[in-house]
């Protein structure tokens, strides 16, 4: 026997705002039938094919310290610093910058709230340098 992640949950001070920035990054979806309005304590969108979901509730307390768990993404087209331009122009906030001379490496993150998440290579420039370090 074995458990799934049923979603993916990200505490905020403003669920449907944070919901909002979200669905831009990641192209996701709102349920039809459960709108996300303003107002609301609990916002979930999800993946266009349902199979990932992200529920962001709002709490009173505010981020305190560095996330023990975080999204770790890769853009679906175009490269690593192309979709680390668009969320910049989104609102993230870079917070360490572990890009390498020879083209691996990651950027990490913040959304508006202060949660970190990092942006990958894509799988097409990790195809392009196959045997050097993934990431």
């Amino acid at each position: 026997m074995a458990s799934f992640v049923s979603h993916t949950s990200i505490d905020c001070s403003d669920a449907q705002a944070l919901s909002r920035w979200w669905q831009a990054v990641l192209d996701y979806v709102e349920d039809p039938d459960d709108p996300n309005e303003p107002g609301d304590d609990e916002c979930l969108i999800s993946s266009r094919d349902g199979h990932h979901r992200l529920l962001f509730i709002e709490v009173p307390e505010t981020k305190q310290g560095k996330n023990r768990v975080h999204l770790d993404l890769r853009p679906r087209e175009g490269s690593r610093d192309d979709e680390f331009a668009r969320l910049q122009e989104l609102g993230a906030t870079t917070l360490d910058d572990r890009r390498n001379a020879d083209g691996t490496g990651w950027v990490v993150l913040a959304d508006p709230e202060g949660n970190e998440f990092c942006i990958l290579r894509s799988e097409a420039e990790v195809a392009a340098t196959r045997g050097a370090v993934a990431g």
